[in-house]
């Protein structure tokens, strides 16, 4: 007889390891996509620092509110997860969590965040609102447009025009005074800064295109087709060409140029990356996109930092 012992049962997941899951809490890369655009844009608009409050504000609202549209988008797409490998055993789709849970969790992240905005002012409580729209909205836009990155392209690029309000904004509860603390050029930042979104969730479409086919969801992925490797490319170039006009326009110099340029190299490598198509190099391009960004908010800070 084998006096070997018997393997003992898995320990359950604790309820709190499952809201952590349900939040992405240890994928990271996926708030940083999201903050430093905000951060890039809440600079330029104080013109550098902009105090420890609206970095505080900001920095916390990016993840509360990541972690807010993580619980939504996982119960809106719960049957279609089901069916793709790499989310089966998302908390919600596998039955862990209910959705009353997630909804819930959800809620509660959105009002913190939405708490953390009530310190700034009228016009960016205001813009909040629009924010909190698209990042509903989104979830729900893969089964009717045919490129939803672009519905999620906003919905991630919403810290760029709020950075702006929150440092210039007035106390006026009015479109007026939104229109006042958030200039042209903000707008144009949240166009470019799309791009961007559109270059990176394509490249992470891309990982799932098979599944995605089979269970009808669409895509730019899809979308694009056989040109999916040249569309990522050239959402890039509009991103850093757009980024970069603006960038002087608002007065940056040099080593604002210096961190596109290092954001520009990191362009080249993902294309190496994609070019083949595989999903572990797909998959990998998404994964590493926080750097580049981190290259853009770096030359940002750095030119404010250091010009005369």
């Amino acid at each position: 007889m084998s006096t070997a012992s018997s393997p003992s049962p898995s320990t359950p997941p604790t309820r709190l390891s499952l809201y952590l899951q349900l939040i992405r809490w240890d994928r990271p890369a996926g708030w940083l996509l999201l903050l430093w655009p905000t951060l890039a844009a809440l600079w330029i608009a104080a013109d550098g620092w902009p105090g420890w409050h609206l970095l505080l504000v900001f920095t916390l609202g990016t993840v509360l509110m990541r972690s807010a549209g993580c619980c939504v988008n996982d119960v809106a797409d719960r049957e279609f997860d089901k069916h793709v490998k790499r989310t089966a055993n998302r908390p919600v789709t596998s039955g862990a969590l209910s959705v009353k849970e997630a909804l819930l969790l959800g809620a509660g992240l959105a009002l913190l965040s939405f708490g953390l905005v009530l310190s700034t002012n009228a016009p960016t409580i205001l813009l909040s609102f629009a924010a909190l729209a698209v990042t509903l909205l989104y979830p729900y836009a893969k089964r009717v447009v045919n490129m939803p990155q672009a519905v999620l392209g906003v919905a991630f690029s919403f810290g760029i025009p709020m950075a702006f309000s929150a440092a210039l904004g007035g106390t006026e509860w009015s479109w007026a005074a939104v229109q006042a603390a958030v200039p042209l050029s903000a707008w144009g930042l949240l166009l470019a800064n799309l791009f961007w979104v559109l270059a990176y969730d394509t490249e992470y479409a891309m990982v799932d295109r098979d599944d995605d086919i089979r269970i009808g969801i669409k895509t730019s992925a899809l979308t694009l087709g056989r040109f999916d490797v040249i569309g990522v490319m050239a959402f890039y170039a509009i991103y850093l060409g757009a980024w970069t006009a603006l960038g002087l326009r608002l007065g940056l110099g040099r080593y604002f140029l210096l961190g596109i340029a290092v954001a520009a190299a990191q362009v080249v490598w993902h294309y190496t990356l994609i070019k083949d198509r595989s999903r572990e190099g797909c998959f990998k391009a998404f994964r590493e996109n926080h750097w580049l960004g981190l290259a853009v908010f770096a030359g940002t800070v750095l030119d404010l930092a250091l010009r005369g």
